[in-house]
């Protein structure tokens, strides 16, 4: 009777038993357990952050997706790295005490270089590229970023000035992907764009930490979006950001997103991270939540709730290309020392779009229970249509706002440019006519259970509408000087007036224009 004695051997990925049986050896290689984990070391990198790991890291993504898919895994370190090409059914995992480093682009290490594609006739380099980047993928389905740990764009370019061959300018950045899932990682010093995300569906970003010097995330012609409990902190451009530009050579809305439980600031840039918090009172950092600029394909079915503003611009949805911005619900958000209007609806014609695009339409904004302290004097609350073309069907209620005040009788004469052609930026308006809202070229708006209150005395009306038919003012109060109208109106009709402080209750079908 013969004796075996098995012995399992590991070697490498592999597995081998080695039988012996009286001086007899027998081996049989059998399949390894599979994991679904690939770890970045067992192919060659180093996480020292002095050598290039991204030759490394692409060996054990292109690994993964030859397997079907898995975990591509980044233990505690400091990964020097150029571009990344993701690839489908991948989880880029990054541990905590995990860095992910854009390397500096030099004649020897370059980013993978900006792809052929769609001209910038409509919008600009960054958003008509995406393969220059840290971290990119196109076409691609089942595609996870996450972890407790960090992506350090260092390296990174912040625009196409003087742009080089080989340069990198955005984070992360995903052009044509389905079911993508960002989460808890944290983003520093992002570049271009910390994270831009192209005709991508079913996109979910939940708990990221974004400190950076442009925008913090750009949602770009995508469906089915929810973005959650992030803190985004970017004094030099916009924070959460929905677009629909013309980067795809097509016009295609943005639609069916939600964005909840989020905080955006403009704070001096790395101070959110370290918990510093610095401001630079003389700068007038951006750092919002914005719909727009680029808005050739609209914005749809959309809703914002339980978001906190602190120390930046206020919320903006602006349609200037064409597109249609509509069925948009807003609701519970608080604001701090906003620097310029803190709301801003803007109906343009800028259209950067194909010839013969017509005039977009901004209809159906539901905007309810807003807590603003601090306001800019200049702006006030900003709804501005063009002319023949306007703002339809818009609610405000309990709406609280402390202005800064302090506006005279002379800006209380004002009539804006209407300047319809232009960047829709609030501040090109210059200084408002109105200390509170000022409502032009405007069809159906209702403002109920809204109080208005001025930190110092100011000399301009509360309200100034100019072409709005059909605005209704329920149970209003306001701050003002005496001698102060609460009202000026020009060229107005179907205004209605129930208890409003300070006015009698009326109805006004009429053309109106005039003070009271």
């Amino acid at each position: 009777m013969k004796r075996f004695l098995s012995l399992p051997l590991i070697i490498g990925y592999g597995l081998i038993h080695v039988h012996l049986a009286f001086g007899q050896t027998t081996t049989t290689a059998i399949s390894p357990p599979f994991s679904g984990e690939f770890n970045v070391r067992a192919f060659g990198a180093l996480g020292d952050g002095k050598t290039l790991d991204s030759p490394a890291i692409n060996r054990a993504i292109d690994a993964a997706a030859g397997a079907g898919g898995g975990t591509v895994h980044l233990p505690s370190g400091t990964y020097l790295s150029l571009s990344l090409r993701l690839k489908s059914n991948i989880r880029l995992h990054l541990d905590q005490g995990a860095v992910l480093l854009a390397a500096p682009r030099t004649e020897e290490q370059r980013y993978d270089a900006a792809e052929e594609g769609p001209s910038t006739k409509f919008q600009d380099y960054g958003h008509s590229h995406w393969q220059n980047s840290l971290i990119w993928g196109d076409g691609l389905q089942n595609v996870t970023i996450d972890g407790a740990g960090e992506i350090y764009g260092k390296g990174l370019e912040r625009d196409d000035n003087d742009k080089k061959d080989g340069e990198g300018n955005k984070a992360i950045s995903l052009k044509f992907c389905r079911n993508v899932n960002i989460s808890d990682i944290t983003i520093r010093h992002g570049g271009w764009f910390a994270i831009l995300a192209t005709g991508v569906d079913n996109l979910t970003i939940n708990n990221l930490k974004i400190d950076t010097n442009r925008d913090g995330m750009d949602i770009d012609c995508c469906r089915n979006v929810r973005v959650s409990n992030c803190s985004v902190n970017s004094p030099g451009d916009d924070g959460i950001c929905l677009k629909s530009s013309y980067g795809l050579n097509e016009a295609r809305a943005t639609e069916n997103v939600t964005i909840t439980n989020c905080f955006v600031s403009g704070y001096d840039e790395g101070t959110m991270l370290d918990g510093t918090y610095r401001w630079s009172p003389q700068r007038s950092p951006t750092g919002r939540i914005k719909f727009g600029t680029e808005s050739n394909g609209g914005f749809k079915n959309i809703t914002i709730s339980n978001c906190v503003f602190d120390k930046c611009r206020g919320l903006a949805l602006e349609t200037v290309d064409g597109g249609l911005l509509e069925d948009v619900s807003i609701n519970n958000l608080t604001m701090r020392d906003i620097v310029n209007a803190p709301i801003f609806l803007r109906l343009g014609r800028r259209m950067r779009g194909p010839e013969g695009t017509p005039v977009g339409e901004l209809r159906r904004v539901n905007i309810s229970n807003v807590v603003i302290y601090n306001a800019t004097a200049q702006s006030g609350v900003l709804i501005a249509g063009v002319p023949d073309h306007a703002i339809k069907d818009v609610s405000l209620s309990n709406i609280q706002i402390w202005f800064k005040g302090g506006g005279t009788k002379e800006q209380a004469a004002i009539t804006p440019p209407e300047k319809e052609n232009d960047y829709p930026e609030p501040d090109r308006l210059g200084t408002m006519p109105s200390y509170g809202f000022y409502l032009r070229h405007v069809k159906g708006v209702t403002l109920e259970n809204v109080r208005l209150h001025t930190l110092k005395n100011d000399e301009r009306p509360p309200f100034v509408l100019d072409d709005v038919d059909g605005a209704e003012f329920y149970r209003v109060t306001t701050d003002r000087t005496p001698g102060t109208p609460i009202f000026a109106i020009k060229n107005s009709a179907n205004l209605t007036l129930r208890m409003v402080d300070g006015t009698e209750d009326k109805q006004q079908k009429a053309l109106f224009q005039g003070n009271f």
